[in-house]
């Protein structure tokens, strides 16, 4: 089922007893979203991505814009109408019901020619189980069952009436850092073998990128930018996307385009082509530092982590807006932690820069990145 969101936008009023005019949670929200998809919709805390996956449920009513679910507007339609499935953040499992009868219960809803028999119901409730991994638990209550075991019941009850959008409000949030990933794993696994449109909600940016086949971040109400996970990642439009995106965070600097060339502090970073002179903010992963004795980068060390696999070696710099700068290596470097300073390269294209002012994207020759058309 393909989804279309049309100049989408939610607004509140405010809450304060003086006028300050309205809350706007979603603003002008224009996405298509491919059938047979899971798209993440990804921002921190009052983005408004909760808001829109509302909307398209139909718990809450847009101010103004429309919603197609293929070619029928259901902006007006009640959610029992919609042909949704909505897994909550806690669950909401019926906790007097045993597992058979809270996957049970939505198609006893069913009226008119939706109705089923007994035999079908149970063949359904079953195959759901089945599909989730639970069906030797359909006897248990909630109370007996793991967090993870619960939220495969939500998802079961979900897509028991397979429906044509299944939307997911941040499903995981409730779960210890293995069951997160195992759970996750399971949810990308059901969505490619049901091949159900999944709207996936999260403020976990690993999360998002590991499961979703695009993902849309958001920023107070107002669409960042959408793209395929590795490629925002790579090429971020704006410094919010930049920063919000990679663990550890990117390292952010104050920069200067001085003839051609990016200078942090006193270094010569490396050419940039024709820019025109002046401040920049320049931020560079984590991954994009090259140690060597001849790099052009200096900082004070201040230690180095061994993490398993890599190495991170955390310094500081005067330019630099985060109180570290983190650069990750891997196993086979090697840094000598009796000097007080370490020298970087830097890759070209894990640098970007943003304008001052307004903190977009400064495409540079040799970034190995062209401007993207939003």
């Amino acid at each position: 089922m393909e989804v279309v969101l049309q100049n989408l936008t939610k607004k509140f009023p405010g809450r304060d007893r003086k006028p300050r005019g309205d809350v706007i949670a979603v603003n002008d929200f224009n996405f298509v979203i491919p059938d047979g998809k899971l798209i993440g919709l990804l921002g921190p805390s009052g983005c408004g991505k909760s808001t829109t996956l509302h909307l398209i449920s139909g718990l809450q009513k847009p101010t103004s814009g429309k919603i197609f679910f293929g070619e029928d507007d259901v902006t007006d339609l009640p959610p029992e109408n919609r042909g949704i499935g909505l897994v909550f953040q806690n669950y909401a499992l019926y906790p007097h019901l045993t597992v058979k009868q809270n996957i049970l219960f939505p198609l006893q809803n069913l009226k008119g020619r939706d109705k089923l028999s007994k035999e079908q119901m149970l063949e359904k409730v079953y195959a759901a189980a089945k599909l989730v991994q639970i069906d030797e638990l359909m006897d248990r209550k909630p109370r007996q069952l793991s967090g993870g075991q619960q939220q495969r019941v939500a998802i079961a009850r979900a897509l028991v009436k397979m429906p044509g959008v299944l939307l997911l409000d941040e499903p995981l949030s409730n779960l210890d850092a293995r069951l997160r990933l195992q759970t996750r794993e399971e949810i990308r696994r059901i969505q490619r073998e049901t091949k159900i449109t999944t709207i996936f909600v999260t403020h976990d940016q690993e999360e998002a990128m590991s499961i979703s086949d695009m993902i849309v971040v958001m920023k107070d109400g107002v669409v960042q930018q959408i793209g395929k996970p590795q490629e925002v990642y790579d090429s971020p439009e704006n410094l919010f996307v930049a920063r919000f995106l990679g663990t550890p965070p990117i390292n952010i600097f104050n920069g200067q385009i001085r003839d051609k060339m990016l200078y942090i502090g006193n270094d010569a970073i490396l050419p940039v082509g024709d820019i025109p002179d002046g401040p920049v903010y320049v931020a560079i992963r984590p991954e994009g530092f090259l140690p060597g004795k001849d790099g052009a980068f200096c900082c004070r060390l201040k230690g180095v982590e061994v993490m398993g696999r890599d190495i991170s070696v955390v310094c500081e710099n005067d330019a630099s807006i985060s109180t570290a700068i983190r650069a990750i290596l891997g196993t086979e470097s090697r840094v000598d932690t009796s000097k007080p300073e370490i020298r970087f390269g830097v890759l070209a294209r894990k640098v970007f820069l943003f304008d001052r002012e307004t903190e977009e994207r400064v495409y540079f020759e040799g970034d190995g990145h062209e401007k993207q058309d939003k």
